[in-house]
């Protein structure tokens, strides 16, 4: 038997610790020290093999799709008139005789009727039995004088276009019908203003908008659908009927069918932004070096915005990340942190969301936005505070917020006045304010329980509706119409009394926003009326100064800071919401067709063609719409 040899395994031993010592070192360099010292275009070639789902498709279905009729107003108070011999009195006597009307010429000779050109554009993802705005305007050669008080008959809205100089007509897409909104803010002097109007949430959708992705013509497979199928789904899944489910569904080699997530449904632009922001195919070491990477571009104010939301497509694991960025000195790199971990429903996003909210005219509509997309206590608490702020803008918005997180919630729930508009009274510390709007959704929004109104007082609402103050000092609402009870309502002197009662005796909803635009104007109403006060999503941010909160004068809320510093700040990143429209184009003006419209490739790239989706022909094919047969009146 040999002698053992301690001192040699003695060595070995050493040798072998020195060896485990070094390749533990070189793990941690890897994934540590290594990596911090390369910069990030090293990093980007490291991870060039990592393919996101914006790298081989394009989204379909983003544009705005216009859809127009040839309808019939009524109710008119002798300021209709005929229309002359065209194309579009022609389509209009033929729908009339298709619904059953007798003697269509002579309900056009009425003067208490009009022909009227309608158009909607309907946002992606609609779904059907939403709701959405229609515009009524005159069409060529109509010398109707006025619209208001005026009421659509039913509409049946199609795209149209013309080809081959022939019209075309695609699928019935809604209905439309309701009564006529005369812009609020419109100068009564100018009687081309008289010409417009709006029926707020007028339409229905009878079928869904489809969205999806259509795959690049060099990236098509079967293989690239199933990968993009599973990596969007994976990330993004819903319960239907007990049974989890994703959200996309590969039809084709060539496109994918997507279903907007419940988190999404408010900011659809986003949505699109987060998928095409997800990764194909991507090991654990290349996600850990990717995250390090979008670490540093989230904490660097140039590249913050769209490192934000490549981190909101990986997921939960970026959570940690994300709050770095919140904890950042810079109030940009916190407000884009803070609007990603929002929409991945993590708590610690509420507090800098609201404060940009509160302070910041430009930031308000996305912080806004984000907040009502969380599912928790905290966002709701930031929404209800914010009611109490002295912004109507910010007011306002909160409580829209509020509704689009849940419209059965006690703080913003309201009543259902005559089935055509909604009254909501809220708790609120700020001054007293009544809000009307004229698009999105017909409301109207009592802050504070404190409205009072001021006698003597006479109002002639329109539609045979009176309203005078009694020697009792209450209120008396009349209506007299011809062939109809008079109907009769005594009330205290109280704005939500006064809505309430002009309801009941058979007011509109414009009636009501012109009868509290009188109001006003007489002095009689004494809270804040504000019209419309919705915070605008194309401000110009800049960090440098704080907003000072809009007045309490009654007044218009102001533009805001924003634009009167739009030399020294820059344009918000990233996509506006669709819970906050923007309100600032005139009533009745019709939208561009699909097909003129100037679309970039991130905002609308081009719908397939005819010959790579032959099921939406018109769609491409809307390049010279219905206006030119019966273009509005200007």
């Amino acid at each position: 038997m040999e002698p053992i040899n301690h001192r040699l395994i003695g060595r070995r031993q050493w040798l072998a610790r020195c060896c485990c010592l070094g390749i533990a070192a070189l793990g941690c360099g890897c994934s540590q020290p290594a990596m911090r010292s390369q910069s990030p275009e090293e990093f980007e070639q490291v991870l060039a093999d990592v393919h996101l789902v914006g790298d081989v498709s394009i989204p379909f279905g983003m544009h705005p799709l216009v859809v127009e009729s040839v309808g019939l107003v009524t109710n008119l108070a002798n300021t209709g008139r005929d229309l002359p011999p065209s194309n579009t009195r022609a389509m209009l006597i033929g729908e009339m005789q298709r619904r059953g009307v007798e003697h269509p010429n002579q309900v056009l000779q009425s003067t208490s009727t009009s022909a009227v050109v309608v158009r909607a554009s309907l946002k992606p993802g609609l779904e059907k039995g939403d709701r959405f705005d229609v515009e009524v305007t005159l069409p060529q050669g109509c010398e109707t004088t006025s619209l208001r008080g005026g009421n659509l008959l039913e509409a049946r809205m199609r795209e149209m276009a013309v080809v081959s100089q022939e019209l075309h007509q695609g699928h019935v897409f809604g209905l439309a019908k309701g009564a006529l909104m005369i812009d609020p803010l419109a100068d009564e002097k100018n009687t081309s203003e008289k010409l417009a109007a709006r029926i707020v949430e007028g339409g229905v959708a009878l079928q869904p908008r489809p969205l999806g992705l259509m795959i690049k013509p060099d990236e098509r497979s079967v293989r690239t659908a199933s990968e993009m199928g599973t990596a969007i789904n994976q990330r993004f899944h819903l319960r239907r009927h007990g049974i989890q489910t994703g959200v996309a569904v590969p039809k084709t080699d060539r496109y994918i069918e997507l279903t907007i997530h419940p988190r999404y449904k408010d900011n659809v632009p986003r949505y699109f932004q987060v998928i095409r922001s997800i990764a194909l195919t991507e090991s654990a070491s290349q996600k850990q070096m990717r995250l390090q990477l979008l670490e540093r571009q989230l904490l660097d104010s140039v590249t913050s915005a769209s490192a934000a939301v490549r981190l909101e497509a990986i997921g939960k694991d970026s959570i940690e990340t994300l709050k770095k960025g919140v904890a950042s000195s810079d109030p940009e790199v916190r407000f884009y942190a803070a609007e990603a971990l929002a929409y991945l429903d993590d708590s610690s996003a509420a507090p800098t969301l609201a404060v940009a909210a509160r302070d910041d005219s430009a930031l308000r509509a996305r912080a806004l936005a984000a907040l009502s997309a969380m599912d928790d206590p905290a966002a709701y608490d930031q929404l209800v505070g914010l009611m109490d702020s002295a912004s109507a803008e910010t007011r306002y918005g909160a409580f829209r917020a509020l509704w689009a997180m849940n419209p059965r919630d006690v703080a913003i729930r309201g009543e259902v006045l005559a089935g055509q508009f909604s009254v909501h009274v809220v708790r609120s510390k700020g001054p007293a304010m009544v809000h009307v709007t004229r698009a999105y959704r017909p409301e109207i929004v009592f802050f504070g329980s404190e409205h009072t109104l001021r006698t003597p007082i006479i109002l002639n609402v329109g539609g045979g509706i009176v309203v005078r103050d009694l020697d009792s000092g209450r209120l008396s609402v009349s209506r007299f119409a011809p062939g109809e009870p008079d109907q009769k309502r005594e009330i205290a002197a109280s704005t939500l009394e006064l809505v309430q009662a002009l309801a009941a005796v058979g007011g509109s909803y414009p009636d009501v926003v012109q009868a509290l635009l009188q109001a006003k104007k007489s002095g009689s109403l004494v809270s804040r009326l504000e019209v419309d006060a919705v915070p605008k999503t194309d401000r110009v941010y800049q960090p440098s100064e704080s907003e000072s909160e809009d007045g309490s004068d009654g007044s218009a809320p102001k533009v805001g800071r924003g634009e009167e510093v739009a030399s020294q700040g820059y344009q918000v990143d990233g996509p506006a919401p669709n819970l906050y429209p923007a309100q600032d184009k005139p009533l009745g003006r019709a939208e561009k067709p699909v097909s003129q419209a100037a679309e970039t490739p991130e905002e609308a790239p081009a719908a397939p063609t005819d010959e790579e989706d032959p099921k939406w022909p018109l769609t491409r094919r809307a390049g010279k719409m219905m206006g030119r047969l019966i273009p509005s009146a200007p």
